[in-house]
């Protein structure tokens, strides 16, 4: 005879399979495999009513007559969703905050003739980036601070500044970006964005990002110890040519992966490229600040014609038609700094690293590399200097000629 309850978990699951459900929400759910996706439908569908709740508050405080009935229909089928979870034997914590706000929303909501928000309606915090259901057999606690922690600049740009703090729970350094507060509309968008198109992004050598915070209009990442330029600039005497090439070919992964993305960086730059580096003198080259970017597959990009970026290709009369030469153009240029740690491009010479990087910043666009892939097997096919075919201790001497 089969398990009721099993047939009773197999319907709801069943169910929620067919429901569609957008990967921003599937996300938050990862580690529940079994119920993720009730959850995420959940999720997604209580989302759009708040928002949309919000703004007629805003304006007209009428909600819709369908949109009141579906609404309505939620909260039931919520009810019986978790209800039914609970008497199968899962246990299922729903949001304090989010509870509330449907008891809130519910005595006013009307199944006919739309629905009239109160006047003294509290606007709902929307929760895009967390989960609103946990159980705890999938859940960790971690530490409530009551005392805010605090934050270390480290670092200033045209739209945001970087701060650090030592996370409570894990005792690691986490970054803070934060925009600006006079930012006009448009830059606050490209820094949203910024996060949204870095968020997609699961690569070694791209910043890894966590949450944004839609108060604060600020969001946290993984913190990197050196921008390129500190880096190469405090060691440039030193550094040995093996180090050189490890650095130069994660730099060339990570655009290279990016591409694949669809997507142009569009502001490559000694600064934008970060390190983590270890105690063993190993190093992480991570791609940072996105907020330039382009998303070759969409029709929506924000572009003006204006030069923007660090390093600008001469070739570029309008930024618009930024495309894969003009990242080359930069590309070559970080390039020429990683290896010689000069902030110039290098003369004409009959050397390896400079006819690479003669080809990427070539003045006649046809004559560059086509794609970074082509840069790579470049750079992978230097050898080292004489006597480097083992890694180099930090205080060896600089090599002074190429083979």
């Amino acid at each position: 005879m089969a398990d009721p309850v099993e047939l009773m978990l197999g319907d709801l699951t069943d169910k929620y399979a067919q429901e569609p459900v957008s990967d921003a929400f599937i996300r938050l759910y990862t580690d529940d495999q079994r119920f993720g996706r009730t959850f995420a439908s959940l999720h997604e569908r209580l989302n759009d009513h708040f928002a949309a709740i919000n703004d007629r508050a805003r304006s007209t405080r009428h909600y819709w007559a369908d949109s009141s009935r579906e609404f309505i229909s939620l909260i039931d089928e919520l009810a019986e969703t978790v209800g039914t979870l609970r008497r199968a034997g899962f246990e299922v914590a729903f949001r304090e905050e989010y509870n509330a706000a449907v008891k809130q929303c519910k005595p006013w909501l009307s199944t006919s003739g739309g629905s009239t928000v109160p006047e003294n309606f509290e606007p709902i915090e929307v929760v895009r980036y967390e989960p609103v259901f946990t159980r705890p057999e999938t859940a960790v606690k971690l530490k409530k601070q009551i005392t805010s922690v605090q934050l270390q600049m480290v670092g200033q740009g045209s739209y945001a500044n970087v701060y650090s703090f030592v996370d409570p729970d894990y005792g690691i350094k986490v970054a803070v970006k934060r925009a600006k507060k006079d930012l006009n509309e448009r830059d606050l968008y490209r820094f949203k964005q910024e996060f949204d198109i870095m968020k997609r992004l699961s690569f070694p050598y791209v910043v890894e990002v966590y949450r944004y915070d839609d108060e604060r209009n600020e969001y946290k990442m993984e913190f990197c110890d050196e921008t390129l330029r500190n880096y190469i600039r405090k060691r440039n005497s030193s550094l040995g040519f093996a180090t050189r090439k490890r650095v130069a070919l994660q730099f060339l992964y990570g655009i290279g992966y990016i591409h694949t993305q669809d997507l142009l960086h569009r502001d490559i730059s000694l600064q934008n490229v970060l390190l983590k580096v270890y105690e063993s003198k190993a190093v992480l080259v991570k791609l940072s600040d996105f907020g330039l970017a382009k998303d070759r597959a969409s029709e929506f990009t924000h572009t003006k014609t204006e030069m923007r970026g660090t390093i600008r290709d001469p070739t570029l009369s309008s930024f618009k038609d930024y495309d894969i030469p003009n990242e080359i153009y930069s590309v070559g240029w970080v390039l020429s700094y990683i290896f010689t740690g000069k902030e110039s491009l290098p003369r004409p010479n009959s050397d390896a690293v400079t006819k690479i990087v003669r080809k990427c910043t070539d003045s006649d666009i046809e004559q560059r590399y086509s794609s970074i892939r082509e840069i790579i097997a470049d750079i992978d096919r230097l050898e080292s200097f004489p006597g480097e075919y083992r890694a180099e201790p930090e205080n060896a001497p600089s090599p002074q000629r190429q083979r």
